[in-house]
């Protein structure tokens, strides 16, 4: 796809959008604010992140009590949102790694940084995807990024604007070129929208009808990429369970060789040991046999006395 074609078919998504939603413009907040409302949001339709960021300021005292709440009790505030539970991953590993970075929860400091080196200390920030990067980006730092969910990347992918392999990617080529920054707040608000009724509901009239209106062979590459992505799902599922199924298989193999009994190759070092030790001990007596015995006391008195009776016998008498 060229890049004239795909900024027509970006202008005219932008203009169906306006026609059939209303654009939501985020409050003033703190930069950790944006990264946590852009965790609820992320998929899920504004009126549900909204009620779940205010539970979450409802019910915990600060931010640090949320970093070290569970992540199932962090879901149960969050019905509204399509997946509570990666939601509530999204807030509790976001909040502890910044934690760890400086030991409390500001981050108004990427503020003062320009937008290319605060855009790396984002991505350094475990448990944040593109979406919330580029959404801190846009509302937190003025810059010019449009955050793009996994609902958009399949509404995007549908109506001709991305490619198979962009889609597979997660990326949207020429999307700010094709979007001026004074109007990406409200591209990003419209697409986000659209983007959730079509992770809410995907069968829905109002989505079809939105869908139809920017290209009428949605359909087919709709089904086409949730086909292939079924398809994807039940692979990986597969490799994991080979995977595991391997990991035990050699775990038993492990096992059952520890418990078999030593084998002559791992005896036969302790053998030849003991034969050494035993040719040693052995030289070892034959030489104290050949040696001569040391003179004992008693012998020594013994030939003292037979010289003595020889030399008497030898002397003359007078």
């Amino acid at each position: 796809m060229t890049t004239p074609n795909r900024s027509a078919i970006i202008s005219k998504v932008y203009k169906v959008l306006k026609k059939h939603y209303k654009p939501t413009a985020p409050p003033e907040r703190p930069a950790l604010e944006h990264l946590i409302y852009a965790c609820l949001l992320e998929n899920a339709r504004p009126d549900a992140a909204d009620e779940a960021f205010a539970k979450l300021k409802e019910l915990y005292f600060d931010w640090n009590e949320i970093r070290v709440t569970t992540v199932t009790e962090l879901a149960e505030g969050m019905n509204g949102i399509p997946d509570p539970s990666a939601a509530a991953q999204r807030v509790k590993r976001s909040l502890q790694s910044i934690f760890e970075g400086g030991y409390s929860f500001d981050i108004d400091a990427l503020k003062k940084q320009n937008i290319g080196k605060a855009e790396k200390d984002l991505e350094k920030v475990n448990g944040t995807t593109p979406f919330v990067r580029a959404y801190v980006t846009q509302n937190a730092l003025g810059g010019h990024s449009i955050p793009i969910s996994k609902g958009a990347i399949d509404m995007l992918h549908a109506v001709g604007v991305i490619s198979d392999s962009e889609a597979d990617k997660g990326i949207v080529p020429g999307l700010e070129r094709a979007i001026p920054k004074n109007k990406g707040i409200e591209f990003g608000s419209l697409l986000q929208q659209l983007a959730a009724d079509l992770v809410a509901s995907p069968g829905s009239s109002k989505v079809k009808s939105v869908l139809s209106e920017i290209d009428a062979n949605f359909k087919d590459r709709l089904a086409a990429r949730q086909a292939r992505l079924e398809a994807q799902a039940v692979a990986d599922a597969a490799a994991a369970k080979a995977a595991r199924d391997k990991a035990r298989a050699d775990a038993r193999a492990a096992a059952a060789e520890a418990a078999k009994p030593k084998s002559r190759q791992a005896t036969k070092a302790p053998d030849k040991a003991a034969a050494a030790d035993a040719a040693k001990k052995a030289r070892e007596k034959e030489l104290a046999k050949s040696k001569p015995s040391p003179p004992t006391k008693n012998r020594g008195e013994d030939e003292a006395r037979r010289s003595a009776a020889k030399g008497l016998v030898k002397k003359k008498p007078r």
